[in-house]
């Protein structure tokens, strides 16, 4: 239990540089404190206690903000960056060192009592209001851009944006360490879009003019 909590708390430092001491951390982080209430309600589900756990869970979401089912299955040196407005379906599935924005939503698309939300594996990020819905895997290392909406797999290293999400980097390599989605690197697929667009109409403008002096010297010879 102790070990836990000391790795909960060493995983904030890592990945939050305004993070300034052990008890800025443990009284000030309402994303370190959905994941105690969390592991707490956890407890009592997994024992059967479903009423207590949900109780439990409803405590934690009404005192940080953050919305996390009992049900939900998280491993090690989970981080919620801010909280506020994060939702963790009760199948939704997570691994060791995920990181979650604020904003996210891992949820379900079907009222069928089944396997219905995703499954995050190991150093996943995913920034912040980005929807995560249904019960496909978003493989090792992938990154999901901010406002993002996925409805598919996604694979390993891969890095997703847009709505609905798109696949702009496939089988990225990634340097194992410090979780970061590096939003000033992420492609933007419409500006990507846009200049093959621009360089079509460059060289079909560098057709005409071709075409156009061709067209000239022809008629100067007919005429004279």
């Amino acid at each position: 239990m102790f070990k836990n909590i000391r790795e909960d708390i060493n995983s904030v430092f890592e990945r939050d540089p305004a993070a300034r001491n052990i008890f800025e951390i443990i009284f000030c982080y309402p994303g370190l404190h959905a994941l105690w209430f969390y592991r707490i309600a956890h407890f009592f589900w997994i024992h059967e206690f479903f009423f207590l756990g949900r109780f439990i869970s409803h405590i934690g979401r009404f005192l940080t903000g953050v919305e996390i089912h009992p049900g939900a299955k998280i491993g090690r040196k989970f981080f919620i960056d801010h909280g506020m407005g994060v939702v963790i379906g009760e199948t939704a599935e997570i691994g060791d060192n995920v990181t979650l924005y604020h904003g996210v939503t891992l949820g379900g698309v079907t009222w069928d009592k089944v396997k219905r939300h995703p499954t995050l594996q190991d150093n996943v990020v995913i920034g912040s209001g980005a929807k995560i819905l249904g019960p496909f895997t978003v493989g090792k290392g992938a990154k999901i851009g901010s406002n993002s909406v996925v409805v598919k797999a996604v694979p390993e290293n891969a890095t997703v944006v847009g709505i609905p999400g798109r696949m702009v980097i496939e089988q990225e390599k990634k340097d194992v360490g410090r979780a970061d989605l590096q939003h000033d690197q992420l492609p933007d697929p419409e500006a990507k879009a846009i200049a093959c667009l621009f360089d079509q109409i460059r060289e079909l403008e560098r057709k005409y003019d071709a075409l156009a002096a061709e067209h000239a010297e022809l008629k100067k010879r007919v005429i004279g």
